[in-house]
């Protein structure tokens, strides 16, 4: 086809075919359509499909260098392209919110968020570590936040630190592998005890919605931690039937592992790099991936959508830790050492068994429960997935790339300032 000028159209692409150009699954445009409004606005048909031309493809390819390129969170994306706010998410403006485990990686990442776009009434920290407490003041010490020593497994603590509490996420647990297998009852007691403690407090005290976190290792689980993480999300999704009339209304976010946090695979790669040598446990290995501004994002969404009972799984991609070694420490070497017990080849955040009740949305997976006595149940826009369905790290189709994994992990950066000190080195020799 051929315009007034004579020369020839390039064709409209589908989602599909800009999903193929710019390697970004195609949930995932449709969330950045949706998150992006006044950027990526791709042509639509009379129809409603949406169509790419050159233009769109760029802002695609924008928002890649951004998010995993440069490792913004969405609400980093949105300030640096300059689109507002215009009063999003505010669920917890004006309100009380408490994090237990709230000094550890997401803890902090959730109050850097929650205090700069949400505006609570106020923020309680609570954790059991006075140490961590007084180091994460000194960071953040806005007159909103609460700083509270106690535990989950001291129900009386929680009575109090629970009091005129309208939102609870509970991200406290014992989470090594190696350390719950080897201290198993401690793991009970934190991550099972604890958690009953929390869904009685929450219920008794008038919190209006809690989230649990949990983990990919809850799914099927091989190990101690899994196990325990399994029954507790058992416990929460259970605990909307035991709340019945009341307002407390309880769910569980389950993602993989977080890029950088305290225990990752990255600092232990990162520390190994300096003696040439990096161990593998298994070259078939696969994990899911997250940054700890996505999980928080993902958590802040879910309190606004969760009706009560649903295991909520975000859409992320896997990488192969080989391609992590490479990323991280490209000029060593490689030492298989085994699986350590406890681990698996493949993490599942969405086991076969759980299909027929699982719905699949643009840019997650919603699990619902078995029963809905309390009044959920009327979960709109998602799909069926078919049956045998599963989603598992080994068969997903969105996958980080050596140099993805490098950006995300700042290892681009660092040899970007290698790169930098080594020119100025070679200018100033040079004059």
């Amino acid at each position: 086809m051929n315009n007034n000028n004579g020369k020839k159209q390039k064709k409209a692409l589908t989602i599909k075919e800009a999903s193929s150009i710019t390697e970004i699954p195609v949930h995932t445009i449709r969330f950045w359509e949706k998150e992006f409004k006044g950027f990526l606005t791709p042509k639509r048909t009379n129809g409603g499909q949406r169509r790419f031309d050159e233009s769109t493809l760029k802002d695609i390819v924008r928002l890649k260098d951004l998010i995993y390129g440069k490792g913004f969170s969405i609400m980093g994306a949105r300030k640096a392209l300059g689109i507002k706010d215009n009063g999003r998410n505010h669920i917890f403006k004006g309100k009380t919110v408490l994090i237990t485990g709230g000094t550890g990686s997401f803890g902090k990442k959730f109050t850097e968020i929650i205090l700069r776009k949400y505006k609570p009434k106020r923020l309680i920290i609570l954790s059991r570590d006075e140490l961590k407490q007084l180091e994460m003041s000194q960071e953040f010490n806005d007159p909103c936040i609460r700083y509270f020593i106690g535990d989950v497994r001291d129900r009386d603590r929680l009575y109090r630190a629970f009091y005129d509490v309208n939102y609870v996420v509970h991200a406290a647990a014992l989470k090594q592998v190696p350390a719950a297998e080897y201290n198993p009852f401690e793991a009970v007691k934190t991550n099972i005890m604890g958690a009953e403690n929390v869904i009685n407090v929450s219920i008794d005290q008038g919190v209006k919605k809690v989230i649990a976190l949990s983990t990919d290792k809850a799914a099927n689980p091989v190990n101690l931690y899994g196990a325990t993480k399994l029954c507790s999300d058992k416990l929460f999704i259970g605990g909307n039937s035991y709340a019945g009339g009341r307002v407390s209304r309880f769910c569980v976010v389950r993602y993989g592992n977080v890029i950088g946090s305290r225990g990752s695979v990255v600092p232990f790669f990162k520390k190994m790099k300096k003696t040439g040598v990096i161990p593998i446990t298994d070259e078939r290995m696969t994990r899911f991936w997250i940054t700890t501004e996505q999980a928080v994002e993902f958590v802040v969404r879910s309190f606004e959508i969760m009706q009560g009972g649903e295991i909520f799984v975000p859409k992320i991609p896997s990488m192969k830790i080989v391609d992590l070694a490479r990323g991280i420490a490209p000029e060593c070497k490689q030492k298989i050492v085994g699986i350590r017990p406890g681990e698996k080849l493949h993490e599942i955040m969405v086991p076969e068994d759980d299909a027929r009740k699982t719905l699949e949305y643009d840019d997650y997976f919603l699990i619902q429960p078995e029963f809905t006595g309390w009044g959920a149940g009327n979960w709109k826009g998602g799909r069926k997935v078919p049956d045998g369905f599963k989603y598992s790290s080994d068969t997903n189709t969105w996958w980080l790339t050596v140099e993805e994994i490098k950006e995300m992990t700042g290892i681009k950066k660092q040899e970007h300032e290698i790169e930098h000190r080594e020119d100025l080195q070679v200018g100033a020799h040079a004059n």
